[in-house]
């Protein structure tokens, strides 16, 4: 038999560790970073994801807020933890659009961290006020278009998912509507249903209240594919084929953490979102569970920043 040589010896040596690591990981509590404040969903998402790793490794989970400086004190914090798995960090549709929004930064999301999974997509809902004489996403366009920068829409702040949501909407239907930034989406559509502006999009249990009472019409989600949540509400998509926008969450890790642990978390998390518990838990919050490998992940981050990128150059978003 032959021996390996030097390099081949050491690859196994390496391997062998990272295997003795991942099987004793976890070996002290874990913490995960949100960069929301407390009660938000990035928050929640933490706490439900922490909880079934605690069930299931016996390692108390710890979910810490930081919601400072739009979430860029946590994300550094996260990038330079030890990478041993025992910090980990939710990354949203929010996190890539601040990293594409401010010039420099003390991180790269793409190089800086290591996916783990993808969590859940949140789909957004296109309303308007009853008033408005437009009952489908046609019409709306068509009204728009009619009556250049008449419609105004409300949003939650400059550079917030809605906003890009409908900032890309317009980009492709030609629609002309100004944008009304609020500081929340609360406010935001409280001037909706008083007929401030005319229409906003937003997270669906926001909204979902005042559409089912009357006072907000919805006329289509921005996801690809209807929602659970709303099932009757067509898809924005079903009027201007390849429209997409959604909210989403993901779970990562700084680089360099083994591949064993990564793959360890990736299998616990994936099972328990398949779990009828999560789906009714994330339904609540108007999100829907949804997986990825690694490798998915790394490649929809790269899909998304670029998307992200060019949804705030295009809408000239700036920093609040």
């Amino acid at each position: 038999m032959i021996a390996p040589g030097p390099l081949i010896g050491a690859l196994l040596l390496t391997f062998a560790a990272g295997a003795t690591f991942a099987q004793a990981y976890p070996s002290r509590p874990i913490r995960i970073i949100a960069l929301s404040s407390p009660g938000s969903g990035p928050d929640i998402v933490g706490r439900l994801i922490g909880s079934k790793l605690t069930e299931a490794w016996g390692q108390q989970v710890i979910v810490d807020p930081r919601a400072a400086a739009t979430g860029i004190v946590g994300t550094e914090i996260a990038s330079r933890a030890a990478p041993d798995g025992h910090t980990l960090v939710i990354v949203t549709s929010q996190a890539v659009i601040v990293s594409v929004m401010y010039e420099k930064l003390p991180f790269n999301l793409i190089r800086d961290f290591a996916p783990v999974t993808l969590v859940a997509s949140t789909p957004f809902i296109l309303a308007v006020h009853p008033a408005v004489p437009a009952t489908s996403v046609k019409e709306l366009v068509a009204l728009a278009k009619a009556k250049p920068g008449a419609l105004r829409y409300g949003s939650g702040g400059s550079g917030s998912p809605p906003h890009l949501s409908a900032e890309i909407f317009k980009s492709m239907t030609g629609a002309d509507m100004l944008h009304v930034p609020y500081k929340g989406i609360t406010p935001a559509m409280i001037d909706t249903v008083a007929g401030q502006v005319q229409m906003l999009i937003s997270v669906i249990p926001a909204v979902l209240p005042t559409i089912k009472s009357g006072r907000l019409r919805a006329l289509g989600v921005t996801s690809a594919k209807r929602t659970a949540l709303v099932p009757d509400v067509p898809t924005i998509a079903e009027t201007v084929p390849g429209y997409e926008f959604i909210g989403w969450y993901s779970l990562f890790a700084p680089a360099k953490t083994p591949s064993g642990v990564i793959n360890k978390l990736n299998a616990e998390i994936v099972k328990s979102l398949n779990t009828p518990e999560f789906r009714e838990r994330f339904t609540a919050l108007g999100a829907e569970p949804a997986t990825s490998t690694p490798q998915a992940l790394a490649a929809y981050l790269r899909e998304q920043t670029e998307k992200m990128r060019k949804a705030v150059r295009d809408s000239g978003a700036r920093p609040d």
